[in-house]
């Protein structure tokens, strides 16, 4: 048995359904449900508005590709900070391949095949 979860607007939704015959319940249960969608609205807008946000280390990563495959190991030892970490930069090497920036290749390193990035 898989567990479904229930929402605030299908509560509602089957609220106003039992009680169709109340007029201030459906008006209650109609604002609450437009609430609802307006919040999830304005929370998938920003979501999307963040995403599409660059910030310095991106600008940095994106500035350091070149023509040469570079691996996220060797961009990480670019930086020589501790604060830039293997996970920060793959994030926005892939951030920079979704951007139409960086096109990523396949290369061997020590026999080993590994993800590289170039600039596009």
């Amino acid at each position: 048995m898989t567990d479904v979860k229930v929402t605030k607007a299908m509560r509602l939704a089957e609220i106003k359904e039992l009680l169709a015959d109340n007029a201030d319940i459906v008006a209650f249960c109609d604002r609450e449900l437009a609430s609802i969608a307006s919040k999830a609205a304005k929370a998938k807008e920003r979501a999307a508005a963040k995403k599409d946000e660059t910030d310095d280390l991106y600008d940095a990563v994106v500035a350091a590709l070149s023509d040469e495959p570079v691996t996220i190991a060797d961009m990480t030892a670019k930086f020589n900070n501790e604060d830039v970490t293997r996970s920060k930069v793959q994030y926005r090497l892939v951030k920079a391949v979704k951007n139409g920036v960086a096109t990523k290749v396949e290369v061997t390193v020590d026999g080993k095949k590994a993800a590289a990035y170039v600039v596009a």
